[in-house]
């Protein structure tokens, strides 16, 4: 089921041209995080407080049909703007290049936790890095097919 909404385009610049890059190229263009070779897909979740749709390129970390959304923020203090929307949206949908899906946001918790961070880190090994700038447990949302 898609999601319903008026979409409303991130006001940070190289996330609303990396979105853009990627859903018109299906991910030829726009498909690795700038300046880097690490694969992204983009996730469109609905606004908390708005209801309008939002779209976020993260890290490609994907297992058996399941990925991954790590709220790093770069290790910042806080988390990111989406984690709340997932926390009171949970149903998003997955670009993955051409493919898109709807997916439920489950976040993770103890040994499923551990177990995906792992591959997180051997994915993308800064969140290793970020998760050391923070107090914060950087949390781990798991997107399953709906």
């Amino acid at each position: 089921m898609a999601l319903n909404g008026t979409y409303v385009p991130s006001a940070t610049e190289w996330v609303r041209k990396n979105v853009e890059e990627y859903e018109v190229s299906n991910g030829e263009k726009g498909g690795t995080l700038p300046g880097t070779d690490y694969p992204i897909v983009v996730v469109t979740s609905v606004g908390r407080k708005s209801g309008d749709l939002r779209k976020n390129p993260v890290m490609r970390v994907e297992r058996d049909g399941a990925y991954l959304a790590v709220a790093s923020k770069g290790g910042a203090p806080e988390n990111p703007e989406w984690y709340a929307n997932f926390v009171a949206h949970p149903e998003v949908e997955v670009q993955d290049k051409a493919e898109k899906h709807t997916y439920t946001a489950r976040l993770l918790e103890g040994a499923e936790r551990a177990d995906w961070w792992e591959l997180a880190v051997a994915t993308w090994p800064t969140y290793a890095s970020y998760q050391e700038k923070t107090d914060r447990e950087i949390p781990l949302f798991l997107l399953e097919r709906a």
